[in-house]
């Protein structure tokens, strides 16, 4: 019994396990700027798709202002105005860009 505990790391990062990996997943994150005013970043969308044509879908149909900026570690991340993950979420699914299992809400 002392053998379950003791091979249990609670603060083992899931991307370590074999056969997992952080390359696949889209990360929906919302960050506070100043006051009530926040920005959602979509970072990890895959090389193939046309992230500007994404970005401008995204601005159309939330009525919100965006952009596509360049990170050095992830690539390609788009920035969109107010906290728009469940929208960000909806909208990758029902275009079948990526399923609902692969993309994480991140924030408050």
């Amino acid at each position: 019994m002392s053998d379950l505990f003791n091979n249990f790391d609670a603060f083992k990062d899931a991307a370590d396990e074999p056969g997992a990996s952080q390359g696949d997943k889209v990360h929906v994150r919302v960050q506070q700027r100043n006051g009530r005013k926040c920005i959602t970043t979509i970072a990890g969308l895959a090389d193939d798709l046309d992230i500007k044509r994404i970005c401008k879908a995204f601005k159309k149909n939330f009525s919100c202002n965006g952009a596509v900026q360049t990170d050095e570690d992830v690539g390609e991340v788009i920035q969109l105005s107010g906290d728009q993950r469940t929208n960000v979420k909806e909208f990758l699914v029902d275009q079948e860009i990526c399923h609902s299992n692969t993309i994480v809400l991140h924030g408050f």
